[in-house]
């Protein structure tokens, strides 16, 4: 008994004494009050030296050119609204008129499911209480909301009160208006920012979007005259069965629907007299003329049918083409690079592939010769050279690629798509050539040395990812330049930079241009954490001083003593001088 407590005792004895060590440690490692308000004193006044004719604050650019899908709005027309950049964007505040509002639903996350589930067609408005063109934009689309009483329904969210909704929906600019059909998010709103503009819009969104087919003259006259259309050969032209296809067709912009219960009318269409009712086709004047459907007579599996059927096999890559590849609702893509004279080459074999794999890929063709886009959309896959190349892309979510090591058969490529489905491809990222030498002050990352500079576990990192083209960074270089001059004698901090434009790295991910992350020494499995201070030298460094994994303090540079001067004394004439090594005698 008397050996069990002793034991316990000599525990608890060891266990208090290793706390207080390492309590003793930290206390002695961190960084007292005084310690750092000298740091900084000191940062402070050697940024005030550099900055007295430097031009005052500036924020982050956010260009909207940082993915694949915004090549298609290059030169300034993607700006359909106005970005907040943290400051007011008046000289004067001006009083805001009072707008009558009584018809626009306010939605929170608490009410938006069920207001846009309860309408069949809902317009919603994502503003911000600060944005000029919001503020414009009142007036007008309380006005539509109020004449659409009973055909649609408009509503509005704070985006920058609901910032989960936000995220959901991707909004990067504002105003963003969104047309909700049925529940889903189907169109974003581009047309005039006025009453008349939303309601012509909304009133032909919201007309009866299928039509019947009752002779054959209509029928000849709809075939000649549409690109393409989907037909419904039904039992009757009213009841569950056209009622699900009538829902189907509000799910698409772009497509005409019709149905019959003609067989005659029905053959024209390419359906035989004597098919199981009901049945549907999708005719398209393509490669590809002819689509039967074969699944259940529902909105969904109609929807789908018609999703993963009604573009053309391979979309060529064009500002009309752009819309076919973005708005779809399957994201992978497989992508053919290739230059005007090869593309008749291997066009033929990309067509021979997606048919067997309809619904599960967007197949596209890059002119990378084009230089409207392809050469913008090679770069940004990094696709270089005159040589065809073929490469799955995951979507702007996670912008995954995967590229083809082989000739471009179909057989190849079919191998490519299968094993892709069946995550067995190890995914390529861009990278400049590492450099060879990376002594400065600031470390220079790129795509193929990431893993053994920044997720290092052994050091804290701060990385900031650039542009060349951005103003911002350009403003931002001189500073991150003298941080990382004031730090490089800390061998537990490393700060570093990386051109996002011609590297990446699936750690590495940046919403605009300059993007700064820093991550902590010995949590690199975890998301980093985003630099969200003003661009300063102070500021920079007091972020890092409080979320450093291992303590430091600023190694200021040691000022020199004078030297002072000795005056020899008048030597005599018979004493000798030595200059330079070389005696001489007087």
């Amino acid at each position: 008994m008397a050996s069990s407590r002793s034991i316990y005792l000599f525990l608890f004895v060891f266990v208090f004494v290793s706390f207080l060590l390492l309590i003793t440690s930290r206390a002695e490692n961190a960084p007292s009050g005084s310690d750092l308000d000298e740091e900084l004193a000191f940062l402070a006044a050697e940024e005030s030296k550099e900055q007295q004719n430097q031009p005052g604050s500036y924020h982050d650019q956010h260009r909207d050119f940082e993915n694949y899908e915004d090549l298609e709005h290059e030169g300034g027309e993607y700006h359909h609204g106005e970005h907040h950049e943290g400051g007011g964007g008046y000289e004067e505040e001006q009083p805001l008129p009072i707008v009558d509002e009584k018809d626009v639903a306010v939605l929170t996350k608490d009410n938006f499911t069920e207001f846009v589930g309860n309408n069949s067609f809902a317009m919603v408005e994502f503003y911000a209480p600060w944005c000029g063109a919001c503020q414009a934009l009142a007036p007008e689309y309380a006005a539509a909301a109020t004449e659409l009483k009973g055909i649609a329904a408009l509503a509005k969210i704070d985006a920058t009160e609901e910032g989960d909704l936000a995220q959901k929906y991707e909004i990067q600019a504002f105003p963003t208006v969104f047309l909700f059909v049925d529940g889903e998010m189907r169109k974003t709103y581009e047309g005039e920012r006025t009453k008349d503009g939303i309601v012509t819009w909304l009133k032909k969104k919201a007309s009866p979007s299928i039509h019947n087919i009752t002779t054959k003259e209509e029928a000849e006259r709809v075939l000649s005259a549409q690109p393409k259309v989907v037909l419904g050969f039904l039992n009757s032209l009213v009841g569950p069965e056209s009622e699900e296809l009538a829902a189907a067709s509000r799910l698409e912009d772009d497509l005409s629907f019709y149905q019959t219960a003609s067989p005659d009318i029905a053959k024209l269409f390419e359906i035989e007299t004597e098919a199981k009712r009901p049945a549907l086709v999708l005719l398209k004047k393509e490669d590809e003329k002819l689509s039967r459907f074969d699944g259940n007579f529902t909105k969904a599996a109609i929807g789908e049918f018609v999703s993963a059927n009604k573009a053309p096999l391979v979309i060529n890559f064009t500002r009309e083409g752009a819309s076919l590849i973005f708005e779809s609702s399957v994201k992978n893509q497989l992508i053919l690079f290739a230059t005007a004279t090869e593309s008749e080459k291997h066009l033929p074999t990309l067509r021979e592939v997606a048919k067997s794999f309809k619904g599960k890929f967007v197949f596209v063709y890059v002119q990378m010769d084009n230089e409207d886009y392809g050469e913008a959309v090679s770069g940004f896959f990094g696709v270089t050279g005159t040589d065809a190349k073929v490469l799955v892309y995951t979507g702007n979510e996670d912008m995954r690629k995967f590229i083809l090591d082989g000739e471009l058969t179909v057989k190849n490529i079919k191998t490519l798509a299968e094993d892709f489905l069946a995550d067995k491809l190890k995914p390529f990222y861009k990278s400049d050539p590492v450099p060879e030498n990376n002594d400065g002050d600031v470390k220079i990352v790129v795509g193929n040395n990431f893993d053994e500079i920044v997720l290092d576990e052994s050091r804290d990192v701060l990385l900031e990812i650039y542009a060349p083209w951005c103003g911002y960074c350009q403003s931002f270089e001189p500073i991150y330049n003298k941080l990382g001059k004031y730090l490089k004698g800390i061998d537990s901090l490393v700060v570093a930079k990386m051109d996002g434009t011609t590297n990446e790295h699936p750690r590495a991910k940046a919403d605009g241009f300059p993007t700064i992350l820093f991550f902590p020494g010995g949590n690199k499995s975890f998301d980093p954490i985003t630099v969200d201070v003003d661009r300063t030298v102070v500021e920079v460094y007091k972020f890092l001083k409080k979320h450093a994994s291992i303590p430091f303090k600023l190694q200021k540079p040691v000022t020199p003593e004078p030297v002072i001067s000795k005056v020899e004394p008048t030597k005599k004439a018979d004493e000798k001088i030595e200059v330079d090594g070389v005696k001489d005698e007087l």
